[in-house]
Order: C-alpha cells, then structure tokens, then sequence
C-alpha cells in the first residue's frame, strides 16, 4: 500500500524529472557552437599537415602507432556522429532554430568527407605516401569542401555569438 508520503515523492520526482532534461541556453550553445571546435581544422592544410605528423618517426619508432591518422580521422567521424545526435535531439525554439538548423548542416556537410576522402587522405599517409602526395590529395579536398565550411562555420558563428551574448555565456572568440 502506497502512503501518502510515497505518493508525495513519486509525484516530486515525476515534477523534477522533466525539468532536468530541459536544456540549459549553456547546453544549447556547448552542443550547437562549441562542439564544433574537433572540426574547426576541416579544409584547412594544417589538418593535412597533422596527418602527416601522425606518421612522423622519432627514435625510429611511430609514438602513436600504426594507422594513427586514419584513427585520428576515425575519432573525428565517431564524435561528429554523436554531436549531430545531440544537436538534432535538441528542441528548436524561434531563438535557437538558425543556429541548430546551421549546426546540423555543418556536422552533416563534413561528416561524408571525413569518412571517405579526409579517410582516404589518412590512409594515404598511413601507408607510407609522400609528403607532396598527401599535401597535393589535402589541397583538393580543401579546394572541393572548403568554401563551403567556411560559409556555414560563419554563420553559426555569428548565430552563437548572437545567442552567447544573449545569454550572458562568456565565450572567448580567439579575437
């Protein structure tokens, strides 16, 4: 038999629990913009450049061992995969609707290019590829998806720091 104590914290807990599944304007700005900071090398030769630095030999030995670039690239789809998750379980509302929407796309825009040609550019470096090959096969990713990222990431950006000063969320821009 349920006493009319249990009855009053059941029905506490019922209140309490949607609460904290309601996401703070932190959350939203942390998921949406900030996330964005393990793709913000995409299309970028410095990107290129760190998979060649996966592959590079100190003391005669690959200090993160075989295959690193392409886990490195595979650790970029796993947490883009999870992110576009995350921003896509988040409630819209008229203040947070451009910046998800932007989010979304851009987790959605690169996510093909890491799996298939920024994987295949690891690949490239992992087996040994020349420095100029894998700089030369990074350049035409850069010039074929670089334009593009750069347009969304701007956006979003714009949209976050509109969003962040709204919500008194202090941010450091790199400025």
């Amino acid at each position: 038999m349920i006493t009319n104590m249990k009855k009053f914290l059941i029905l506490a807990a019922m209140a309490v629990l949607p609460a904290c599944s309601n996401p703070t304007p932190e959350n939203y700005f942390d998921t949406a913009v900030l996330n964005t900071n393990m793709i913000n090398d995409f299309g970028s030769d410095a990107l290129t450049k760190m998979l060649i630095a996966q592959n590079v030999k100190y003391n005669g030995t690959l200090p993160n061992g075989p295959d690193a670039a392409t886990k490195m690239i595979d650790t970029k789809v796993q947490y883009i995969e999870k992110t576009l998750v995350k921003v896509k379980d988040l409630k819209e509302t008229d203040e947070t609707r451009t910046m998800l929407k932007t989010s979304a796309a851009l987790f959605e825009y690169v996510l093909p290019v890491y799996k298939n040609e920024y994987k295949a550019l690891a690949k490239l470096s992992d087996e040994g590829g020349t420095q100029e090959d894998v700089l030369s096969l990074g350049k035409e990713i850069d010039e074929k998806y670089g334009q593009r990222f750069d347009s969304l990431f701007d956006v979003l950006t714009a949209e976050g720091k509109k969003y962040a000063a709204a919500h008194d969320i202090k941010v450091n821009w790199g400025n």
